[in-house]
């Protein structure tokens, strides 16, 4: 930009020349008027507008030009980008009320619309199963307890008394998590749970009897899925610890289980078994609820639900063995206790005659939603 010149000519600036000025503001309110958007019309002001818009370049020329010439010049700009300026704020204003108005139309809610016309919602069997078995023995004073699904193969087996030779803990019924690298699977020293029973070890060593706790929780064994199996599946186990607890304690625990889930009539009993972890074991069924067992020796009357046995199989129990305790450094010349586990599943086809355990890992909401949101 020169220097102030006396004898300096502005119709020779061919910026600002009046005829230049008034085609730089005639194209700037012609783009603003064409704006179809308000993203089309930031466009157009920053072309017309802007910094560096053909009437801010001829503004910067009136420094140039000699005092007596500089006041008419300022003018004609002036002018010029006052009208810009006000044609851009009236039809900034006009599209976004054209904006305003369309939001209204196309993000209208209509309050009147049937309220249920979206599908109502079901809370998984398995989980308010899990939960009522949950509720019967927290009302007793017990405690809910969980643990790791991924489990170190101390709690999931050697606390827990099963000898290093034990088939359970061999890679055809369980899942070893892979080691560090060079270290195969089987050598790793960790795997996901087989049983919840790993909850029951850890609670004894965190804390000091008595002991009486509830452990729901998700189990993995290399099952294939079929109808009656399932890799991934859950357990409810049972652990109490005290002084002078027995084999009747144990009965009695599970009585007031079966009849709260299955009804005041049903009756339960034992029949002698072998678990590493508890001594004497046994395995305890509960009167078939649906034929109550008259189906037992009446071919005239068969049960599908006990297949005419007239009992069907709940799960493993027992006094919990004194190596398991001493394990978990619980002295078992002061303190014994019991324990007992089913899985939930089973229970739950049990109780709703599910015919097809696949049915309650497909997802399905058609499976779902029959057993509603029970809390």
């Amino acid at each position: 930009m020169s220097a102030p010149n006396k004898s300096y000519d502005p119709v020779e600036v061919e910026a600002l020349k009046p005829e230049e000025i008034e085609r730089m503001r005639d194209e700037a309110l012609a783009a603003f008027a064409s704006a179809g958007d308000l993203d089309a019309l930031a466009h157009a002001k920053t072309a017309h507008a802007g910094g560096t818009s053909p009437l801010a370049l001829a503004n910067r020329e009136i420094g140039a030009l000699p005092p007596q010439a500089k006041a008419e010049a300022g003018k004609r700009v002036g002018q010029a980008r006052g009208a810009v300026n006000k044609a851009y704020a009236e039809r900034l204003a006009q599209l976004e009320a054209e904006r305003d108005e369309r939001v209204l139309v196309e993000e209208a809610v209509d309050v009147t619309l049937p309220y249920d016309r979206v599908p109502a919602g079901a809370r998984h069997p398995l989980t308010t199963l899990m939960d009522r078995v949950a509720d019967i023995f927290v009302a007793m004073g017990y405690e809910v307890a969980e643990g790791p699904e991924v489990e170190a193969e101390w709690f999931n087996f050697d606390a827990l008394n099963f000898t290093p030779d034990h088939p359970a803990r061999q890679m055809q019924d369980t899942f070893f998590v892979q080691g560090p690298k060079g270290v195969e699977a089987d050598e790793s020293g960790v795997v996901l749970r087989t049983h919840t029973s790993p909850v029951q070890a850890r609670s004894l060593l965190d804390r000091e009897p008595p002991v009486y706790i509830v452990c729901p929780g998700r189990v993995y064994r290399t099952d294939e899925l079929d109808a009656t199996h399932t890799p991934v599946f859950h357990q409810v186990e049972l652990l109490a610890v005290d002084k002078g607890l027995t084999m009747a304690d144990l009965r009695g625990t599970i009585d007031h289980m079966v009849k709260e889930l299955f009804g005041d009539e049903t009756t339960t009993r034992l029949r002698p078994h072998f678990f590493p972890f508890t001594e004497p074991s046994a395995e305890m069924d509960m009167q078939c609820y649906v034929c109550r067992g008259e189906s037992v020796g009446n071919p005239d009357r068969p049960c599908r639900t006990c297949s005419s046995e007239g009992w069907i199989e709940l799960g493993g129990c027992g006094m919990v063995n004194p190596k398991v305790l001493t394990a978990c450094g619980v002295d078992p010349e002061v303190y014994s206790g019991f324990a007992f586990g089913f899985g939930i599943e089973r229970m739950l086809m049990f109780r709703h005659n599910v015919e097809d355990m696949r049915d309650m890992v497909e997802g399905d909401v058609r499976f779902t939603r029959p057993f509603g949101m029970e809390i």
